[in-house]
């Protein structure tokens, strides 16, 4: 392959504890999930299951058969651990807020 076959993209994955992001050097026409697998970041995180982690582009879920473009951050992302909106419901009954309070402006 000549070197213009190639693309650089990005794989990010993290936890509360840590965060990663890998540049990779993928060929063109290269899957998010097999730039996942290209990347070697399930080495780091073990806990990642391809086919169970939903996968993005900057923000936008995406499916793993996504052809990627030169300079695309894959994201990987866990699975929720709590519904926000039952959250929401439950700090609303307590008379609180997920976000930071506003100060009123008087």
């Amino acid at each position: 392959m000549a070197p213009d076959d190639f693309i650089e993209v990005e794989v990010a994955y993290a936890t509360p504890e840590k965060q990663l992001i890998l540049q990779v050097e993928v060929p063109a026409g290269t899957s998010a999930v097999e730039a996942v697998r290209l990347s070697g970041i399930e080495e780091h995180f073990p806990e990642i299951v391809l086919g169970d982690n939903p996968l993005g582009i900057f923000g936008k879920k995406v499916k793993g058969d996504r052809e990627l473009q030169a300079g695309d951050r894959v994201e990987i992302y866990r699975p929720l651990t709590a519904d926000p909106k039952v959250i929401r419901r439950e700090l609303a009954k307590l008379g609180k807020t997920m976000g930071k309070a506003r100060k009123d402006e008087s």
